[in-house]
């Protein structure tokens, strides 16, 4: 029989009225990989931090390496062989991978660290990881994928009998992404028993060993080997069929005079850009981490000034120097870090969703409360925000719920926006708020004629979203998918095969016109995850 390295049984947890975690059950044995799923605010980062020290239970136990706990410090969780890699990585950008690996453990001689000694054992670890980088590396100077390796090196000098990685590939490119899945493979094979948090169900299929699904703090799905269909998960998180929906999906209309016109843009890594998107359109800009995604959205919203270029809303010729600028003009974005560019924390629920709308909302020049009561009710039932209490501080919303709130700013019915720019609309959420968030954002475009145009590093999310899709690969649009031509197949073949879609549209034939150039190295240039110099909020 294989041993258990972590047993949890009948956790529960609440805060005030609110039940987190509901009798919850969860076993995993020595070389599983557990995938842990659900909706944003299912409970499961109440679950990790319960396991990690930083929650405590109200009730049940949790067992690590077969010592029963009814509460973890976090000191106790690491000692218990407990490490849990979270979204937001805790390595020091100014010290070394050593230093890091062994900060709070060092390792001391005559009173001195014994610096040799630990760059010996860190360059072990980095082997064991199959990291690329030297154990004397900057590790603010390493890529993402790099810094996750060295904070999981550091699990590993710790013991760690049980992994936790808390949706692990939300910030990496898809090289970096594979080479993660062979890492964790390699290390269930060493034994640890992996818990794997992620809302990508192609990760689950690839590397999971069992799965167990959390929705409003219960346990309502659980399996073991291989065999689950993504529809079955998909179901089980959502908490409904497959085919039924809270908001009915909107189907496209037919694509009416241009609403967005971009005429030679360029600036610093981008460029020169070429697009047009119509009224009602919902157009994706899909490229690798680094590919000037990013750049062109923020230049379109002010964010970044572009050194030259025309820009065109419908007739009107504009020059988003600042995002006050596009906001003018109706250029709106949701940017993707919406923790950094799109939140105020401390403020609540209806107060972050409508502050643009505040002043058209105002009579005399006073508030309006009746009205923004109105409004933000309106507008959290369209979005399916959850829970809708209007006063609720942003930073106690889950992920999803978040970018609810962000989007909800500028589709709530005081604003008139005629071009919504996404960037990386649903990174970090999960099946069920996702699907709401493309229902959303296609309602708009088909009843106010609103023109969408998204940066996506999500082939599914590009499929289910976008009536056409650009490849853009270093700073260039270099080819173009629509139709039944746009698939997930397609988009990977010409992310990492430039050209092969058609640049810019298609000859008289239809035949792909475009040479392209190649994408941008993962890893190489991570221009857009750079936050932009005037902000987004």
């Amino acid at each position: 029989m294989t041993p258990v390295n972590l047993r949890i049984r009948g956790l529960s947890k609440s805060f005030g009225g609110v039940r987190a975690l509901d009798g919850v059950d969860l076993t995993v044995p020595m070389g599983q990989v557990h995938a842990l799923l659900g909706h944003n605010g299912a409970g499961k980062s109440t679950l990790i931090k319960c396991l990690g020290g930083a929650f405590p239970p109200d009730a049940g136990t949790i067992e690590v390496g077969g010592t029963s706990y009814t509460r973890l410090t976090p000191r106790e969780s690491i000692d218990a062989g407990v490490a849990i890699i979270f979204q937001t990585l805790s390595v020091v950008d100014a010290l070394t991978v050593t230093e890091n690996i062994f900060l709070g453990q060092e390792w001391t001689r005559y009173g001195r660290i014994d610096r040799r000694a630990q760059e010996e054992v860190a360059a072990g670890l980095l082997t064991r990881v199959a990291a690329s980088c030297s154990p004397r590396d900057r590790v603010g100077e390493l890529p993402v994928g790099q810094r996750q390796l060295v904070e999981i090196a550091k699990a590993l000098s710790r013991s760690a009998a049980v992994l936790v990685l808390d949706e692990p590939t939300a910030a990496l490119s898809t090289a970096e992404s594979d080479a993660l899945a062979e890492r964790v493979e390699d290390l269930r094979t060493q034994g640890l028993a992996i818990v794997y948090v992620t809302h990508l169900l192609s990760e689950v299929e690839r590397l999971a060993d069992a799965v167990t699904v959390l929705r409003d703090g219960r346990v309502t799905h659980h399996s073991v080997g291989q065999g689950q269909t993504r529809l079955r998960l998909v179901e089980a998180i959502a908490g409904r069929p497959a085919q039924e929906s809270r908001h009915p999906r909107v189907s496209p209309r037919a694509p009416g005079p241009p609403r967005l016109t971009v005429d030679g843009l360029h600036g610093p890594g981008f460029g020169p850009v070429d697009l047009t998107v119509a009224e009602g359109e919902r157009v994706g800009l899909f490229g690798l981490i680094g590919s000037g995604r990013t750049r062109i959205l923020e230049s379109l919203y002010g964010g970044r000034r572009a050194a030259g270029g025309t820009v065109r809303v419908g007739a009107r010729t504009v020059h988003p120097a600042r995002p006050a600028d596009a906001l003018a003009a109706g250029i709106a974005l949701v940017p993707a870090d919406r923790r950094r560019q799109g939140l105020f924390p401390g403020l609540g629920a209806q107060d972050n969703a409508l502050l643009p709308s505040v002043r058209p909302l105002a009579r005399a020049g006073v508030r309006a409360l009746g009205a923004e009561r109105r409004v933000f009710g309106a507008l959290a039932d369209a979005v399916g925000l959850r829970p809708a209490r209007p006063r609720l501080p942003a930073a106690a919303f889950s992920g999803g719920n978040q970018q609810k709130l962000v989007l909800g700013r500028w589709i709530n019915e005081a604003r008139q926006v005629n071009v919504l720019l996404l960037d990386e609309p649903t990174q970090g959420v999960d099946v069920g708020a996702r699907r709401e968030i493309y229902e959303v954002v296609s309602a708009l475009a088909a009843d106010r004629g609103t023109a969408v145009l998204f940066a996506s590093s999500d082939p599914e999310e590009v499929v289910a979203l976008a009536d056409r899709c650009l490849i853009v690969a270093e700073g260039r649009i270099v080819g173009e998918l629509s139709g039944a031509e746009l698939t997930e197949e397609a988009l990977l073949s010409a992310i990492h095969n430039p050209g092969t879609g058609r640049e810019n549209g298609t000859d008289d034939t239809g035949t792909a016109t475009a040479t392209g150039t190649p994408a941008a190295a993962p890893g190489t240039d991570r221009a857009d995850l750079e936050p932009s110099p005037d902000g987004t909020a």
